[in-house]
């Protein structure tokens, strides 16, 4: 039994890199962002940005959730799958972004004893 070529978004690679400029997040940014530190590397974002490999279903559902939000996780998801459209980031995912990527948990930082 041969296998047959699923068919891919030619335009996912290019939508994917513009998400996270017009977010102004790094590519470990935005990892963080999505909540994917346990499951991505910095260079498997430059991968699917130059187009040498796709996401995972969850990824691209992660990062529809995380742009989208609660209501519009579905308009991302075929902004991003349909070659035909452009993608459109909504106005507030660019704000809460950035302010998330920057939030820092500093209740696991150690912290020295001063001696006087």
């Amino acid at each position: 039994m041969g296998r047959s070529v699923r068919a891919r978004p030619e335009r996912l690679a290019e939508k994917l890199l513009y998400i996270r400029e017009r977010l102004r997040l790094s590519q470990n940014e935005l990892i963080r962002w999505m909540g994917l530190e346990d499951e991505l590397m910095q260079r498997d974002i430059s991968a699917y940005e130059l187009g040498k490999r796709e996401p995972t279903l969850m990824t691209l559902l992660k990062l529809a959730k995380a742009v989208g939000g609660k209501e519009g996780t579905g308009r991302c998801l075929e902004m991003l799958l349909d070659d035909t459209l452009d993608f459109r980031l909504p106005r507030a995912s660019a704000g809460k972004a950035r302010s998330q990527s920057r939030t820092v948990n500093t209740s696991s930082v150690k912290r020295k004893k001063t001696t006087r």
